[in-house]
């Protein structure tokens, strides 16, 4: 197999303005980057890191799921930054928006923190944050698709970013992503997540359909609050979720 070029040094020059002491590391393979980051920044490693994995052995998705990776067929990669924004409601959200505005126009966000297209799974994104010594680090791990694979033991069929960018490879959406995303991450730190809810309910898979929550509610997506969280029509009003341990799925009826 020919060994990925990884635009490590194009990326780095586009961040160097705004994160002089910025690095990227593109490991062979690893437990899980998200892992890593977060061990070095237990450690007081603040240092501005996007790590890409081209094989991950124990990669970790939301509430406790598994995302194997392997190289070519995913992109998987981990940004560790030392934010320390007044509210970090709705970052997965602004995280999110950021890499479906960048990839492609079909590719849509299902809250809190999946990119969807066609009514299935594009891809994941985990928020952590560490604070040591006074000093805070948000650390950002995104797994994408990009060529088919099987959905066994899925909840959600996977879909693959080459079905709307045939040309698709791992290289080429970190190029297109990385950028803008820390671009994002770091306007958020000041201005939250109100200045993008229009653009994120302009994707939004869920609004004005019916769905059930993994803690027994069931409604209306009404779309997001200026905060991200998600507005649920019930019996009883209006229910505002916060809880990104939360799980949110269409009713079958109402899927197209």
């Amino acid at each position: 197999m020919t060994p990925t070029a990884w635009p490590a040094e194009a990326i780095w020059e586009q961040v160097f303005p705004w994160l002089p002491d910025f690095t990227v590391d593109i490991l062979p393979e690893i437990d899980s980057s998200n892992s890593e980051l977060m061990r070095r920044a237990r450690a007081g490693q603040h240092e501005p890191t996007l790590m890409v994995a081209e094989r991950q052995t124990a990669g970790r998705g939301r509430m406790g799921r598994v995302w194997q990776s392997q190289p070519g067929d995913s992109l998987t990669f981990s940004l560790s930054l030392p934010i320390a924004p007044q509210d970090w409601s709705g970052l997965s959200l602004a995280v999110g928006l950021s890499l479906a505005e960048s990839l492609h126009p079909d590719v849509r966000l299902k809250w809190p923190n999946d990119l969807w297209m066609q009514e299935r799974k594009l891809g994941g994104i985990l928020v952590e944050a560490a604070s040591m010594g006074g000093r805070s680090q948000v650390v950002i791990g995104v797994g994408l698709n990009i060529r088919p694979r099987p959905a066994d033991g899925l909840n959600t069929p996977p879909a693959a970013l080459t079905e709307c960018w045939p040309d698709a490879t791992a290289a080429a959406a970190l190029a297109r992503v990385a950028a803008p995303l820390i671009q994002t991450i770091l306007a958020f730190e000041t201005t939250g997540f109100a200045p993008l809810q229009a653009r994120f309910e302009a994707r939004d898979v869920l609004k004005g359909r019916r769905v059930h929550t993994s803690d027994g509610l069931q409604g209306t997506s009404r779309g997001v609050s200026a905060s991200g969280a998600l507005r649920l029509q019930t019996d009883a009003g209006v229910v505002d979720i916060h809880s990104s341990e939360v799980s949110v799925r269409p009713f079958a009826e109402d899927q197209p």
